[in-house]
């Protein structure tokens, strides 16, 4: 009896995952989800409170089910988060909690087109016909190496592990990094009773409203999104003066263009109350973080604060070593080399989708990417026969 074909496996059920095994399955291929927590979108679980999408509730949807008119345009974290667990269900998918994929490795020996393993948890060898590698664009949170960072005397944690405000009351809070999460952390510390609330920043971030007369930023993005840098820059100026000019507070507006900042991977913020905060003086814009000693933090300008509490915004790795740098797949900053359907020539059947972060918005991109990854599966399947 000829061996059957093993399934295809989709590492990582946050909406990537699901969004690209619903499409699977949909085409009649047999597919398995393996997710290392134990229930889907375990980071989006893991966000801070306040959180809510930055895409509209339309441009966030997975295929095949749409997020409910009652979660409004701007998606709660905790709505987000239920929409996932009813995507599952509604789709069927085969998942498997409590399997963490450690390594992803060929098996040329049982399968003629040069078929996967996957080394798990408990020591289980799962075999793969191919392969789709979602775990996320937000892995690994990342702590800069500062001087000193170790032996400081305060309170330091990553955003990552920054839920709402409460623990914070009446304390001095430095929240270092100026993204999306920098920015609206701090508001969060200001509105909900902190001490004091510092800001480090080390480049000012082109800051944007949510929405401008009904328009959401999202939709500008999709549209500009082909359009030549210099013109985009342009056309940007006029929507970022719709805010107000906060130099005098220490947050002048960045000399680079828009766009060409999102090109080097530098996205706009979009305003969730830190303008407001600023303005009335309860967060305070201050140097980039350059070292720590003892209790103090060494900022670039030279100057010396001393917070109870460092919260860093820094930002997230892909984690993506472990599992796959082996094959060669990786550039230098640890992102795969192909994405969405392409696969690389070295390695035939393994995909990868969510590693990307356009301007017009991640959800929208791995909603666009499942179809066409479950396409190239099942193509590839076809041409083996």
């Amino acid at each position: 009896m000829p061996t059957p074909t093993a399934p295809v496996h989709v590492i990582g059920a946050g909406p990537g995952g699901l969004a690209t095994a619903a499409a699977l399955a949909g085409r009649g291929i047999r597919t398995v989800l393996v997710e290392k927590s134990g229930d889907v979108g375990a980071s989006w679980r893991g966000h801070y409170d306040r959180l809510r999408l930055h895409t509209t509730r339309r441009g966030s949807a997975l295929p095949g089910l749409p997020i409910p008119r009652s979660a409004g345009r701007w998606v709660r974290r905790d709505d987000f988060v239920r929409y996932l667990e009813v995507y599952a269900r509604h789709h069927r998918l085969d998942l498997a909690t409590g399997v963490e994929v450690f390594r992803v490795v060929r098996e040329p020996e049982r399968e003629p087109d040069g078929g996967w393993l996957l080394e798990a948890t408990a020591g289980r060898r799962l075999r793969a016909s191919a392969v789709v590698v979602a775990t996320g664009h937000n892995h690994t949170p990342w702590l800069p190496d500062w001087p000193g960072r170790d032996a400081f005397t305060g309170e330091l944690l990553h955003a990552s592990r920054y839920r709402e405000p409460s623990p914070y009351a009446g304390r001095d809070v430095l929240v270092v990094g100026v993204g999306n999460t920098g920015a609206e952390i701090a508001a969060d510390l200001a509105e909900g009773g902190a001490g004091r609330v510092r800001l480090a920043v080390r480049t000012p971030p082109h800051i944007l409203r949510r929405s401008t007369l009904g328009w959401p930023a999202q939709a500008s993005g999709i549209l500009c999104r082909r359009l030549p840098v210099r013109l985009v820059d342009r056309l940007a100026r006029p929507v970022e003066r719709g805010l107000p000019d906060l130099t005098r507070y220490g947050l002048p507006r960045p000399a680079t263009g828009l766009y060409s900042r999102v090109r080097e991977g530098s996205f706009p913020v979009q305003d969730a109350g830190l303008v407001r905060a600023v303005k009335r003086g309860k967060v305070e814009p201050v140097g980039a973080v350059e070292s720590f000693d003892g209790a103090e933090v060494r900022l670039a300008d030279g100057t010396a604060i001393t917070p109870e509490v460092v919260v860093a915004a820094t930002g997230y790795r892909r984690g993506l070593e472990p599992l796959v740098g082996h094959l060669g797949l990786l550039d230098g900053r640890g992102r795969p080399l192909v994405h969405g359907r392409q696969t690389h020539p070295t390695a035939p059947g393994l995909y990868f989708t969510g590693y990307t972060n356009p301007i017009s918005g991640m959800l929208r991109e791995l909603a666009r990417d499942a179809p066409k990854i479950a396409a190239a599966v099942a193509a590839a399947a076809k041409a083996r026969g």
